[in-house]
């Protein structure tokens, strides 16, 4: 039940101390802390490498007909661990693990199953931490803003959890707090997460991903910005103007800050509840239709796109309508990138090998012998094929294929360099994708993409001859 404090009692607002709150959570990290996550992250790495090499080398010398099998036990054992961990250090690992459960399309069953707990349903800060937070940031008692407020939140996730409150002139909300402490834990988290990755690609060359991480450490103090989110928020609303599919809340600035963001609040059913979705009788595969439309129109049109777009972040209303939530991470593009952007998936399209090897290079890929030709295979294998066999990109023998040769093609010649806004589009792509299988989606992107793209190029075309 929320608390109501409409019944006129006089408040205290002079400190915190009055009212029972705590203070918020120091965001220093001691030398203890440090140390003691670091050895969780290398530990907990440890232990899964050692998993799965011990059963590489037991079967390849062995020849042991239960290899399946034991990689099925080992796939369980790793998720459990790195479950137990993201909950033991919050930030930085939850947010992996939520980016790992939502690829159904590529990874393991167990992987995702067991991670898929962490996209909305992490353990929640006590409310008094949250309230002082929120006292702490408004410079007011909290009572001071809201006329209502759920102690129990809504949704906990990576870095924040919400909780629905009423501000005083009655309008109903969601209001986002980020934990204290928050930012120290994940530069801490990003500095022991490129440290494994380090040793990683020392012990398998084959698997160097340090490129990556290199390129997250960019984005994530984004995310730990609320007053970026709610510009960004306000952005995609107003890209969506018109659009009646499209829901994006809006932001109530008088009670937003750098920690604290407040937003109308827009209630709907999470996008991977197909369970959900069909008692309310909204067709999965609608939905997962609508949702690639809105992702080329954010991103071939707009130039300005969600980047995280995880079940957490998305719900769906009857139409279908689709509800777009938390902005941290989102990217506009330079003009000269989308042109690229157009030019990259027109040479796809259209399988010249040539014209993706040049729009690579244009766009800055980089690969470890210089040679492009695994960037033209990895195309191929993400969305050449899909296109050339006019199947779904959640096609199960695709996603087979993908499976099988990507990791051969990237032993063979290491990516060393991603640009980092193409590094969002994956990551945006990778969701989309893990998300379509959930929705057993039927999308032809040939179909759905080349209007998106025509029309960009046509536009850059007239822009070109004046």
């Amino acid at each position: 039940m929320a608390l109501d404090f409409s019944n006129g009692r006089r408040i205290d607002e002079t400190g915190l101390a009055n009212r029972g709150s705590v203070a918020p959570r120091s965001n220093q990290l001691g030398r203890v802390e440090r140390a003691w996550r670091m050895f969780v992250v290398l530990w907990l790495a440890a232990r899964i490498y050692v998993g799965y090499k011990s059963i590489q080398l037991w079967t390849r010398i062995f020849r042991d007909a239960n290899t399946e099998a034991l990689y099925q036990r080992q796939d369980l054992r790793a998720a459990q661990a790195l479950y137990r961990s993201a909950i033991k250090l919050e930030g930085l690992l939850i947010k992996a693990c939520q980016f790992i459960a939502t690829r159904a399309d590529i990874l393991p069953e167990a992987w995702v199953v067991t991670l898929s707990g962490l996209h909305d349903r992490v353990p929640p800060r006590a409310f008094a931490e949250i309230r002082a937070q929120i006292e702490c940031e408004t410079g007011r008692a909290l009572e001071s803003t809201y006329i209502e407020f759920d102690p129990v939140p809504v949704a906990s996730a990576s870095l924040a959890q919400v909780h629905r409150a009423c501000l005083k002139d009655g309008r109903r909300c969601a209001v986002k707090v980020q934990y204290p402490g928050i930012e120290e834990r994940v530069a801490a988290d990003l500095r022991n997460l490129t440290l494994a990755l380090r040793i990683l690609a020392r012990l398998e060359p084959s698997f160097d991903f340090t490129a990556l991480a290199k390129e997250l450490l960019k984005y994530v103090p984004m995310e730990l910005d609320f007053i970026n989110e709610a510009r960004n928020c306000e952005q995609v609303r107003s890209n969506f103007t018109g659009h009646d599919d499209v829901i994006v809340p809006a932001v109530y600035w008088e009670a937003t800050t750098r920690r604290v963001l407040t937003m109308e609040f827009v209630d709907g059913i999470q996008v991977s509840d197909v369970a959900a979705l069909e008692r309310a009788g909204i067709d999965k595969r609608a939905v997962a239709q609508k949702l690639t439309e809105i992702y080329c129109e954010q991103i071939l049109r707009h130039g300005f796109f969600q980047a995280d777009p995880h079940p957490g972040n998305i719900l769906v209303r009857p139409g279908p309508r689709l509800v777009l939530l938390d902005f941290g991470l989102s990217k506009d593009f330079p003009a000269s990138f989308r042109e690229g952007v157009v030019r990259l998936t027109f040479a796809i399209l259209i399988g010249d090998r040539s014209a993706i090897a040049h729009a690579f290079d244009d766009l800055g890929f980089k690969t470890r012998d210089g040679s492009l030709d695994t960037l033209v295979v990895i195309s191929d294998l993400l969305l050449g094929n899909v296109i050339k066999r006019q199947k779904s990109y959640a096609d199960p023998e695709l996603i087979e294929e993908i499976s099988e040769q990507l990791p051969r093609a990237l032993r063979r010649n290491p990516v060393v360099h991603v640009p980092a806004d193409i590094l969002l589009i994956g990551r945006v792509m990778g969701l989309l994708s893990g998300l379509g299988k959930t929705l057993d989606s039927q999308v032809n992107l040939m179909a759905t993409v080349m209007p998106y793209a025509q029309r960009l190029m046509t536009e850059q075309s007239v822009a070109a001859g004046n």
